[in-house]
């Protein structure tokens, strides 16, 4: 799919989830195992101390072109190109070499990995690489183990490689708090040269302990300033915002009106690429499965493809004064991928009429055909009821790729 296709292959996604690892183990493998020789996978881990000459763009080239001997196709797999000087010539003296199919990688303080799309536009193929998910996580562990019990674990730890094969919780919550500030924050503080940091961990807390809410800028400028005291303005909480979703670290879900069939201004969700990351950020304390839940189908349904944005039904009632009143009712997910469109609920328990007619409510009032889904906590049935919607467990929808379609 991305092989040969005359542009530079661009491996994305957070700090430790697997790019290098994907880039020189499990592509270069692949490779081998279709008959591709060794010598013509040339390798280059750009921040190998022993290879610090290759940093200079001109030997870098030099040492790359004196690998190519013959017509055969070559692979030349780059990790941490960022460290090259002039790496975007570098990268593009290789597109019109017809027998030379680059692939990168690149992340640090100075140059995170979304910049590299930014360079290459049009001439550059985005390889996005995510934590494990469940599936992958599930492979990992005991297959004799509650499924609950697994599924509170990922929501917990996250599915970082490294952390779902550490042994004991200690060595987990070492890791990601260890990963949490020397790397992600680090990088943040360092690349935008940020000195007053207070406020950006601050604010990721914040994030952290309200995702599933909305917000935007001026709320939790607003929030800061009655809460701490704090000056930071509505626009520095913006750049503090993007500068960790650049990171991977956050993702923002926009606001979709179903009937008026458009956007809607902030507030947003924003959703956390790892709960583990997530969890760490509040010691642990916060461990709500309802919110949890929500951010695990949204990671799910975005590592499967979709664009995912958070649906509102605007509806018209009569109050007790006779009145007619405007409500909106939210819809957790509207997805779209080509033309199919997918209506979802996270739904942690339905097991009184109360919670069902509520978690139902606005889903009826949607008047379209498109496939409407609840996804339930627990080990419930998929079934569908005499309105067409669709109830799966959520175990059954992490495990189970095809629940979704069509």
């Amino acid at each position: 799919m991305h092989r040969k296709n005359g542009m530079i292959k661009i491996i994305t996604g957070m700090r430790r989830c697997g790019k290098s690892y994907l880039l020189f183990n499990l592509f270069s493998e692949a490779l081998m195992g279709e008959g591709v020789k060794n010598d013509h996978i040339i390798k280059i881990n750009l921040e190998d101390r022993r290879l610090k000459d290759l940093r200079d763009p001109d030997e870098l080239l030099h040492y790359i072109d004196a690998q190519i001997t013959d017509q055969d196709m070559y692979y030349i797999l780059l990790d941490e190109v960022q460290l090259v000087k002039e790496f975007e010539d570098v990268l593009n003296s290789y597109l019109h070499v017809s027998n030379a199919d680059v692939f990168v990688t690149g992340s640090n303080a100075k140059f995170l990995s979304k910049d590299v799309i930014t360079e290459f536009r049009g001439r550059g193929d985005e390889i996005r690489i995510h934590p494990f998910s469940f599936n992958e996580f599930l492979s990992t562990k005991d297959s004799s183990n509650h499924h609950d019990e697994l599924i509170l674990e990922y929501m917990t730890y996250g599915g970082l490689p490294q952390v779902v094969l550490m042994e004991t919780e200690r060595e987990k919550k070492s890791y990601l708090h260890n990963l949490f500030v020397h790397t992600y924050l680090k990088d943040i503080k360092e690349r935008y040269n940020i000195k007053l940091d207070n406020d950006l961990e601050d604010l990721v807390n914040l994030l952290a302990s309200s995702i599933g809410g909305l917000t935007n800028p001026r709320k939790i400028a607003n929030t800061f300033k009655s809460v701490k005291g704090s000056s930071i303005t509505q626009d520095t909480v913006k750049h503090y915002l993007d500068y960790l979703e650049d990171a991977f670290l956050i993702e923002k879900s926009l606001r979709y009106d179903i009937k008026g069939k458009h956007y809607i201004d902030t507030p947003s969700k924003f959703y956390f690429e790892d709960l583990g990351l997530r969890n760490v950020r509040l010691n642990f304390r916060q461990i709500e499965e309802t919110h949890l839940m929500e951010n695990l189908i949204y990671n799910e349904l975005r590592r499967n493809g979709l664009s995912v944005d958070v649906g509102e039904v605007e509806i018209k009632e009569t109050n007790r004064e006779g009145k007619t009143e405007r409500k909106r009712l939210e819809v957790d997910f509207v997805c779209n991928q080509g033309f199919r469109r997918y209506y979802i609920q996270s739904a942690l328990d339905i097991s009184d009429d109360e919670k069902r007619e509520t978690e139902l409510r606005s889903l009826r009032k949607i008047n379209d055909s498109f496939k409407k889904l609840v996804i339930v906590g627990g080990m419930s049935a998929h079934y569908q009821n005499n309105e067409g919607i669709e109830f799966v467990s959520l175990y059954d929808f992490l495990t189970d790729p095809q629940i979704i379609i069509d």
